[in-house]
């Protein structure tokens, strides 16, 4: 695979999930970015913005394996990651494995479930596996999860914990659609819905070998310092409580060359870096004192503006 690969194969997949997503395909290359990356994606909105709709579309455009999850506040850890049962026909245990055993997991409303339910999904989404009486179960590969969330102000929610946002890559929001996507969007679905007749258009194999190149994108020691001084800034305790980690630092490098890559490139250029902070910080950020919702994405806007980029190209 080469890097002009990469490019088609993400509008490949961009003009499959447009068939279903009208309008918004800024946010399917962000998310196309993170799952090249080899990260997860937590997509936030109000309800009916297209969160699920979104990840239902990217899992049928892929030849893989997947499941959903939806996420209530009864819903025990076991009925994530499976459980441990005794046979009596066998006389033997034996483990059943959750759906989080595949290659694509749905997490809708993620922060519906407790505390303890959302913490089932650490260990898989950070280490791959799953760890039951003490034998590791290896999960598949590749294995992505895509989470859905309402605005914490929401009713009926627990907000995810600051070690569970972490484990994403990015967090996306669709957003409303504007008047005249809204008219396609209805004369699209007048007569079926066209998620129904969704097929795949690449396959596991594809992915996989896509996320092995972006790994070889060029990214210079410029860039690289570029990402250290934006995270460095974004700590600033006179505007917030918690800043991005170093953690956070090799997410926007990853996410950024996957960005690149997307675009047909084998470089970074610093646009790319500018065009993944916001999603790659923005769930890292705890501004300080009472503010509206997003204003971390406001202090991050600031600061884009404020940084003096590196005057580059690929060299």
């Amino acid at each position: 695979m080469q890097y002009s690969d990469i490019s088609l194969l993400s509008s490949r997949i961009l003009n499959n999930i447009s068939q279903v997503l009208i309008g918004k395909e800024h946010v399917i290359k962000q998310l196309l970015s993170a799952i090249f990356a080899g990260g997860h994606v937590l997509l936030e909105d109000v309800p009916g913005t297209g969160k699920t709709t979104l990840a239902k579309a990217f899992a049928r455009s892929i030849s893989g394996s997947y499941s959903r999850i939806q996420f209530t506040p009864d819903l025990l850890p076991s009925d994530v990651t499976g459980m441990t049962i005794y046979r009596q026909t066998t006389g033997t245990f034996e483990f059943v494995p959750g759906p989080v055993f595949t290659n694509i997991l749905l997490a809708d409303e993620i922060n519906r479930a407790t505390p303890r339910t959302q913490s089932a999904l650490l260990e898989a989404m950070e280490e791959r596996q799953v760890t039951e009486n003490g034998k590791r179960y290896e999960l598949a590969s590749p294995f992505l999860v895509i989470a859905t969330q309402n605005p914490v102000e929401s009713q009926g929610t627990f907000p995810l914990p600051e070690a569970q946002l972490d484990r994403f890559l990015v967090r996306l929001t669709p957003g409303y659609p504007d008047t005249d996507e809204s008219v396609r969007m209805l004369r699209g679905r007048k007569t079926a819905d066209p998620l129904a007749s969704l097929e795949a258009v690449t396959a596991l194999q594809d992915i996989l070998a896509a996320q092995t190149l972006v790994r070889t994108c060029h990214i210079s020691d410029d860039l690289l310092r570029y990402i250290v001084t934006l995270c460095e800034r974004a700590r600033d305790p006179e505007f917030v409580l918690l800043g991005p980690s170093p953690r956070a630092m090799l997410m926007l490098m990853s996410v950024a060359r996957a960005w690149a890559a997307i675009h047909g490139r084998d470089y970074v250029l610093p646009d790319d870096i500018k065009d993944m902070a916001i999603p790659v910080l923005s769930q890292r950020l705890i501004p300080k004192g009472y503010h509206e919702p997003g204003y971390e994405c406001t202090i991050l806007e600031q600061l884009l503006a404020s940084v003096p980029v590196p005057t580059e190209d690929k060299a």
